[in-house]
């Protein structure tokens, strides 16, 4: 990107009003805001709806890396994505909505590719355990007990 790019920061609000002051070249990473700014529909501070300050935080430490990371080796660059994509199954979830929604390739690619290493090789049972865990059981449980009082004869 051009030195002119490289000079302008904005402001990126969260959606819970905390704001994280960027440069111009790491916000255009998310192909939503690069059109904003380049529609010219975007102040200095841009709105980030549905994504909450943590989330933020972890997009904008993602999209700093591979910022910084486009002189350094491939294989750095995918030792770090690597890191980062090994986080909770709530962050995780969180992240690929935020890539998703902000459009954010790169991320959304490392996050999807996390999601599909946890479940290669697993039976449809034990992926739903492993995303839904205990909630899949509380539900399971209840439906089962229902349906054996409802199938009770009362005589």
């Amino acid at each position: 990107m051009s030195s002119s790019l490289e000079k302008n920061m904005l402001i990126l609000r969260s959606s819970d009003g905390e704001e994280f002051i960027v440069p111009e070249v790491v916000a255009v990473m998310s192909k939503a805001i690069k059109n904003m700014v380049e529609d010219e529909c975007a102040s200095n501070t841009i709105p980030v709806p549905n994504v909450d300050a943590n989330i933020l935080a972890m997009v904008i430490e993602f999209c700093k890396k591979h910022d910084e990371s486009e002189a350094e080796a491939a294989s750095d660059l995918k030792t770090f994505d690597s890191e980062f994509v090994n986080r909770g199954q709530e962050a995780l979830y969180d992240l690929i909505t935020a890539a998703n929604f902000r459009d954010v390739k790169e991320l959304l690619d490392a996050l999807c590719q996390n999601v599909a290493e946890m479940i290669k090789g697993k039976s449809v049972h034990h992926i739903r355990i492993q995303f839904l865990g205990y909630q899949l059981f509380e539900i399971l449980t209840s439906n089962f007990i229902w349906n054996i009082w409802c199938d009770r004869d009362f005589d």
